[in-house]
């Protein structure tokens, strides 16, 4: 199986989806014009992944620093995907990294937790850049 990479957008996230590795990594900002569109290459990878694989533990690296409504639905599906994965007895870790500064962000993964009790949380604080231009 190839892994699934797919480049950052000022409105879509980096993924990298390694099958050997067994990592699934998005990292960036979500609000694609069309959400679904953007996610169905992920969905579809994320399935045929989940049907092959032989048992290995799964780790999920998201850092997402901001998503908007429809790509919070998204998140509920791949999370949903990941919790029916881990009740047929796979393993598999999230890691939650978050703006440390940003309460809502940390809620956000919470909740994602309580709704995938399956699946084994940590929540990693990062401390964001910022990046201003000399006038």
């Amino acid at each position: 199986m190839d892994k699934l990479i797919i480049e950052a957008t000022k409105s879509t996230p980096y993924v990298l989806f390694d099958p050997e590795a067994h990592v699934l990594q998005m990292k960036g900002e979500s609000y694609p014009e069309n959400t679904a569109k953007f996610y169905a290459p992920v969905f579809a990878w994320l399935e045929k992944y989940l049907a092959a694989q032989d048992g290995a533990q799964v780790t999920v690296d998201l850092e997402l620093v901001y998503f908007n409504s429809s790509s919070s639905k998204a998140l509920m599906n791949f999370f949903e995907m990941l919790e029916d994965a881990a009740q047929s007895g796979r393993q598999v870790l999230v890691n939650w990294r978050y703006n440390q500064e940003d309460e809502l962000a940390l809620e956000c993964g919470e909740e994602l937790k309580e709704d995938a009790p399956s699946l084994a949380f940590n929540f990693i604080p990062i401390a964001l850049e910022c990046h201003h231009r000399e006038l």
